[in-house]
């Protein structure tokens, strides 16, 4: 058996979603310093829809795999769904990940739950 699935070799060597959103209205960073991975999420949310989204990730082909499915899972949804993305959604969708690799799906899930939260924090901060 293949160390990693055909979804995971394509999203490393195409990620989906790379770059900086200039005028993103959400933006979260993680890293884990275990492993070295960093990853940046980068949101422009529109009427309450991810209208875009962004990454840039320091790490391992899993790191970059995982943050490219993240970002296709969420593109287009309410925010109310992509709160809901877990680091088991983005592993099964990209047909599983090594064990020793499910940690880079976990930082996908709080890259993207970290950005939602700037948000969150934008929204009330202009409300005010």
């Amino acid at each position: 058996m293949a160390l990693y699935s055909e979804k995971v070799m394509d999203h490393f060597r195409n990620p989906r979603n790379v770059g900086v959103i200039e005028d993103a209205n959400a933006i979260g960073e993680v890293g884990n310093a275990k492993c070295g991975d960093i990853m940046k999420m980068y949101l422009k949310i529109e009427d309450g829809i991810v209208e875009d989204v962004k990454f840039e990730t320091f790490g391992c082909g899993s790191a970059i795999a995982s943050s490219s499915m993240a970002t296709e899972l969420i593109k287009g949804q309410p925010v109310s769904e992509a709160m809901k993305l877990t680091n088991k959604a983005v592993a099964e969708a990209l047909d599983g990940l090594p064990d020793y690799k499910m940690h880079c799906s976990v930082l996908a899930e709080e890259a993207i739950q970290s950005a939602l939260e700037d948000y969150r924090r934008r929204q009330e901060t202009s409300a005010e």
